[in-house]
């Protein structure tokens, strides 16, 4: 090791040898443990390595994993931040909680970043902003960085989901004219919203008529329709219920035109809703920032994960800039003491939580739906397209440095309506299914 005046490395960019030393230490680990992971053989891996070269390997695999980012979330201690002022999209629903929250609350800004969040009309504005470069991160429904890397209702583009914003948080809201009409069975012919066809609302509520015997493409009438225009489109008889997220559900309620049919939760309980999402290229090229940017995201996450930060968090985000929402409205979702629209006051703490991990195996899931539906036509390796987007090792290393609770693994099976989901064979849970279009 050649070294360069007043005993820094020959490289010039750090202090000393020791740092310079350190620093490829760490790199080459994240090398090594990356290469097994993919070849877990050692004899595999000698034999490929043999033919290509680790270099050469490691160059392709930088096009499609964000090698740089893994690294700048490894040192712990990223460099510059390549960019401070940033602009996150997002649609005003409090399943954006941390999004939002971070900018009044000062988690942006305890990272370095000048983040300015701005609200958006729709889901596919969002999108396609995002696609575009107009915003550099953005909220996103879950399946939606799925769906833009597998060019499903859009150009393929590759994109990264790093952290989970929400879990549960969504509701079945009715028109209060089918009050009597609580089972599905009777809801033939009847109109219902969801926010965007890639989301969690559209699949769970497929999922749950499908379950009743209810064909959601033959039986029912399932249209996207932008989160904060369901109310009115309800109140109007435009449509008869939504599953759709808060606070439009209470929204309906304190209006006096809806009641909560039931909670999502009841349907999967702890299953994802919205996200953190960036482009492929935005956390290649950005490595520094992105970590900062994800360390204030699961910073925000974890705040608002406790009940008892949640009255202070309604406050922050009620106002015209964010929500546009009473603020009692808001803190009915935040806090799970709601009434229901039919008389009743409920206690539900876990109405909506919030947990970052972003679990592969909801992935997987999301891809069964998305296959189930229509939307994805082919063979899927499923578990290569949730390792590319579900960046769980980065949100792991993260958390891990923030001092959280981090899981051992990145799949976990779980249960929706009471069937079992086994992420290691989604092939078979796909073909489980009497109705399907697939």
């Amino acid at each position: 090791m050649s070294v360069g005046k007043e005993g820094r490395c020959a490289c010039g960019q750090h202090a000393s040898i020791e740092a310079h030393d350190a620093e490829r230490l760490t790199e080459h680990m994240v090398e090594e443990s990356l290469l097994r992971a993919l070849m877990p053989h050692a004899q595999t891996r000698r034999a490929v390595l043999g033919v290509v070269g680790a270099g050469a390997l490691l160059s392709a695999l930088g096009d499609i994993l964000p090698l740089g980012a893994v690294k700048a979330l490894a040192q712990g201690a990223p460099g510059p931040l390549e960019k401070k002022a940033l602009k996150i999209g997002f649609i005003p629903i409090t399943c954006a909680t941390p999004i939002i929250m971070a900018e009044p609350l000062g988690f942006y800004a305890k990272q370095g970043l000048e983040v300015q969040v701005i609200k958006t009309a729709g889901w596919a504005v969002i999108r396609d902003k995002a696609i575009n470069g107009e915003y550099d991160a953005a909220h996103m429904l879950s399946p939606m960085p799925l769906a833009i890397t597998l060019g499903a209702g859009a150009q393929p583009t590759p994109w990264t989901m790093p952290a989970i914003e929400n879990i549960n948080g969504q509701a079945i809201t009715l028109a209060m004219k089918h009050k009597e009409k609580r089972d599905p069975r009777e809801w033939k012919g009847m109109r219902f919203a969801v926010p965007f066809d890639y989301s969690m609302h559209n699949y769970l509520l497929r999922y749950y008529v499908a379950e009743h015997g209810i064909d959601p493409d033959k039986d029912i009438q399932i249209r996207a329709v932008p989160p904060p225009e369901m109310v009115a489109n309800l109140r109007a008889d435009n449509i008869d219920g939504y599953l759709g997220p808060d606070p439009f559900n209470q929204r309906a309620v304190y209006d006096g035109v809806g009641f909560i049919h039931l909670l999502t939760k009841e349907l999967w309980d702890g299953h994802p809703c919205c996200a953190f999402a960036a482009s492929r290229a935005f956390v290649k090229e950005n490595p520094n920032t992105f970590h900062a940017l994800l360390r204030a995201i699961v910073d925000a996450t974890s705040y608002a994960a406790k009940a008892e930060n949640r009255k202070e968090i309604a406050a922050a985000i009620a106002p015209t800039n964010y929500l546009n929402q009473p603020e009692v409205v808001v803190e009915q979702v935040l806090t799970g003491k709601f009434a229901d629209g039919l008389g009743a006051i409920k206690d539900v703490p876990d109405r909506i939580s919030f947990a970052p991990f972003p679990w592969r195996s909801m992935a997987i899931w999301i891809l069964t739906q998305m296959q189930r539906w229509g939307q994805v036509k082919g063979d899927l390796d499923y578990r290569a397209v949730a390792e590319q987007v579900f960046l769980a090792t980065e949100a792991g290393a993260v958390m891990r440095e923030m001092g959280l609770p981090v899981p051992s693994g990145d799949s976990e099976g779980f249960d929706v309506m009471g069937k079992a989901f086994d992420p290691a064979d989604p092939a078979k849970y796909l073909a489980s299914f009497a109705i399907k279009h697939a």
